[in-house]
């Protein structure tokens, strides 16, 4: 990959998984920068993001007075990214459920995509470790906001995404407030409305092993609500 790449990571205590984490995505991708957007975690996760930035000067850090949520954080990092003239960003989660090793296939087909996706729906369903009524959830709301937005996205939901530039520069990322699910749909609505070419494939989703769910009823109804703003705004012409 010879485009300069940024993979942006949101955090909230990982600091166990992120120990593990930002060491395989250096040593497998040397020239690809790490953000970490850091929500004032408690556990000592900015510090250490701080003393590998020392050693790995392609480590850098967003720290943030509170937990503000995942959409606000990717946000963020979307703007540092735009700013500071990265082509290719990547976003994933901090907790190992997202593979380092699947950024490579991201690489080759952000070549010739706009928005590329690491889907847990394309090829049946491809989630480990999840509670049925979680996975359940998960696949339904899927189906839910296909039928109502007509994303012709099988994952609309998942988190594992690689944009080009393009995509998040035609975005008015500053009208962008949602969080969890409803922030992934509305970034890929927005994408295929604005007619960038989006290429799902495969990837295994495995549950954390480490911390705790980010999950929440507020996020679940959030989403059941996003999936009609979009489509009304649709409607009416009154997307950002």
């Amino acid at each position: 990959m010879h485009e300069k790449s940024i993979v942006i990571i949101p955090t909230y205590n990982e600091l166990n998984n992120i120990k593990n984490l930002i060491p395989e995505i250096t040593t497998s991708y040397p020239t690809t920068d790490i953000l970490i957007v850091d929500d004032n975690s408690p556990d000592g996760t900015a510090e250490f993001v701080k003393e590998f930035s020392e050693k790995n000067k392609r480590i850098k850090l967003i720290e943030r007075e509170k937990k503000m949520g995942l959409g606000t954080a990717y946000v963020e990092g979307f703007k540092y990214a735009l700013a500071n003239g990265y082509e290719s960003i990547i976003q994933m989660d901090a907790d190992l459920s997202h593979d380092p090793k699947e950024i490579k296939k991201m690489f080759e087909y952000i070549k010739d995509y706009d928005l590329v996706i690491g889907s847990r729906y394309i090829s049946g369903v491809n989630v480990i470790n999840w509670p049925m009524m979680r996975l359940l959830l998960s696949y339904f709301a899927n189906i839910y906001t296909r039928i109502i937005t007509r994303l012709p996205i099988r994952d609309c939901t998942g988190g594992f995404k690689c944009f080009r530039k393009e995509v998040l520069s035609a975005i008015d990322l500053d009208k962008i407030h949602s969080n969890g699910y409803s922030f992934q749909i509305e970034m890929n609505f927005l994408a295929w409305k604005k007619k960038f070419r989006i290429k799902e494939f495969p990837i295994v989703f495995v549950d954390r092993m480490e911390g705790s769910s980010k999950m929440s009823k507020k996020i679940v109804w959030e989403a059941i609500f996003m999936v009609w703003k979009l489509r009304l705004k649709s409607v009416f012409g009154l997307l950002n």
